[in-house]
């Protein structure tokens, strides 16, 4: 047997710079087309984002009837899931904790309160984000966002 007295050499590789700039490239070329897709769409997002609070608040208000027999008044309001009301229908079972979780009520993507009437027109409650300009009414991106619609 003959052994080499040569030293072993690790046959370690790393990346070439041309196999680094071509992923950069790749990459590159990926946020171009996806970020612009991205960020034309805050409107939507906010839109979907209101959809789902006021299905969350929704599903909260159920529980709130499940356990005291009755959805909180328009006079408790909301807020009636994170604190126990102290006037008008006072609920004998409501939950520790309250409703909903970190213990406020949200205020719609655009920072303003959610409009809630108990009972409401269209159904037991109805609950109402009033989209980007706050006020009620208007058409695309101010068009009012309502719990009784589905899109």
């Amino acid at each position: 047997m003959k052994r080499s007295l040569a030293p072993m050499t690790d046959n370690k590789r790393g990346f070439t710079l041309i196999e680094l700039m071509v992923v950069i490239v790749i990459l590159g070329i990926l946020a171009g087309l996806i970020v612009p897709r991205i960020m034309s769409r805050p409107e939507q997002a906010k839109r979907l984002k209101a959809r789902m609070q006021i299905e969350s608040i929704g599903t909260a208000l159920k529980l709130y009837k499940l356990d005291n027999g009755m959805y909180p008044s328009t006079e408790q309001g909301l807020q009636a899931l994170v604190e126990q009301p102290s006037s008008g229908n006072v609920p004998k079972k409501w939950r520790k904790g309250g409703y909903l979780e970190k213990g406020k009520v949200p205020n719609d993507p655009w920072g303003n309160d959610f409009v809630y009437l108990s009972p409401g027109i269209h159904d037991d409650f109805d609950i109402i984000s009033y989209g980007a300009d706050g006020a009620a009414g208007g058409e695309d991106n101010d068009a009012d966002i309502n719990s009784w619609e589905s899109e």
